[in-house]
């Protein structure tokens, strides 16, 4: 069982920055993908970021390459998402994930979300132009 408790959603301005914070809780080691995913209001939810655990090779949507950063501190247990230069476009509530699935960075973002079984309660990021 994956626990993931995800912090540091706020309201700024277009091209203003944010940190998220997830803490991650994983007894068993399981996790083979940790990444961020968001939802808008009526939009489906979308992928946003992943790491694959095994290799530490991260992935990007195109839409936030080049202004957002996935990092890690195995230390702490703890996921981060930088975001430099929001759009309004960024606006939604951000998910922490977790996969146990050996290929959860395979394919397309939406195929990589379906292998993700293990999800925080989601925070707010609001962009305002």
């Amino acid at each position: 069982q994956v626990q993931l408790v995800e912090s540091g959603g706020d309201s700024v301005q277009a091209g203003g920055s944010l940190r998220l914070s997830c803490a991650v809780s994983d007894h068993s080691s399981s996790s083979q993908c940790l990444g961020w995913f968001r939802q808008a209001p009526g939009k489906e939810r979308e992928g946003v970021t992943l790491i694959f655990t095994v290799t530490g090779n991260t992935y990007y949507a195109d839409s936030v390459k080049g202004r957002f950063t996935l990092s890690r501190d195995k230390d702490k247990n703890t996921l981060y998402l930088q975001m430099n230069n929001l759009k309004p476009d960024d606006t939604a509530l951000y998910y922490c994930a977790a996969s146990d699935h050996i290929t959860c960075s395979v394919g397309s973002w939406s195929t990589r979300l379906s292998r993700f079984g293990f999800w925080g309660q989601g925070t707010q990021v609001t962009v305002s132009s």
